[in-house]
């Protein structure tokens, strides 16, 4: 299109960019004092299942394993990574204008928008092409060192932070965040398309508030819906599904900044897998 701003989010045309996958598009390069062996990112198709505990999770995990473990938090406009990790010092630069990481206690590399604002609660009003550049920027202006894993949070939908992150990250794979409403499980199919779109496997799929387990009588109810996740993990040849249960431990770690020191069994595991493919 000749008048194309690159903004997905905000377009509606079937364009080569939107639908040709990442194929023949070139990344954006690490810095020269960085190495990134895998790079997964955490998605969802809307807000508010638990995309960002997840990840902050799943890097707690892969840093107790021996990786080294890296969260780069895409999710521009809602940044919650540091939060998580209990990091409330402002990122610092380098002479020749690079970054470097927040680290947290237990030495989970971090980069978000929030780690940047002298006041975190400002808020990010910014345009489609100038949340890609951070983006970009994150990934290629970041000392980053050496890295087992990096995931990215990024922020839900499919739109053009999705599209950038796609296309100008080395993405592996992606783990599909939900929640058991049958409304969301066709979200979840569109999240799934674009990553087949973009010739990105799908790695997993968490059921987030899957259901409640009673600490008096052990029986559990599903407080939003039976799980409908097998059918859809079905129909696209997905295997790797992990259900969690609602769990009041990880919202209270996530809120006062210890997610490291939770040890979710169900996230331990899909770790393991994830650091085995």
């Amino acid at each position: 299109m000749p008048d194309c701003n690159h903004d997905c989010s905000s377009c509606g045309e079937e364009c080569g960019e939107r639908t040709s996958g990442s194929a023949g598009i070139e990344k954006a390069p690490l810095n020269k004092d960085s190495q990134v062996r895998k790079v997964i990112g955490v998605v969802s198709g809307k807000g508010g299942v638990g995309k960002s505990s997840v990840t902050s999770l799943l890097a707690a995990a892969s840093q107790r394993m021996g990786k080294k473990t890296a969260v780069l938090d895409a999710d521009i406009t809602g940044p919650s990574i540091p939060s998580a990790f209990g990091c409330n010092e402002m990122a610092r630069g380098t002479e020749d204008e690079k970054i470097l990481p927040s680290i947290t206690k237990n030495g989970v590399e971090i980069m978000s928008t929030n780690l940047l604002l002298q006041d975190k609660t400002e808020p990010v009003i910014w345009r489609g092409p100038i949340l890609s550049g951070v983006i970009q920027q994150f990934w290629s202006d970041v000392i980053w060192g050496d890295i087992d894993v990096m995931y990215v949070d990024m922020p839900p939908g499919t739109g053009d932070v999705a599209l950038t992150v796609f296309q100008q990250l080395p993405v592996d794979g992606v783990i599909i965040v939900t929640s058991p409403q049958q409304m969301v499980s066709m979200i979840v199919q569109k999240a799934v398309k674009m990553a087949e779109m973009m010739d990105i496997p799908v790695l997993g799929v968490v059921e987030n508030m899957s259901y409640f387990k009673c600490p008096d009588c052990g029986g559990v109810h599903h407080i939003f819906g039976e799980s409908h996740v097998e059918e859809v993990a079905a129909k696209y040849g997905i295997s790797n599904i992990v259900k969690l249960p609602i769990d009041s431990r990880v919202a209270e770690a996530c809120d006062a900044g210890t997610v490291e020191d939770l040890q979710v069994p169900e996230i331990e595991g899909l770790a393991k897998s994830l650091m085995a493919d």
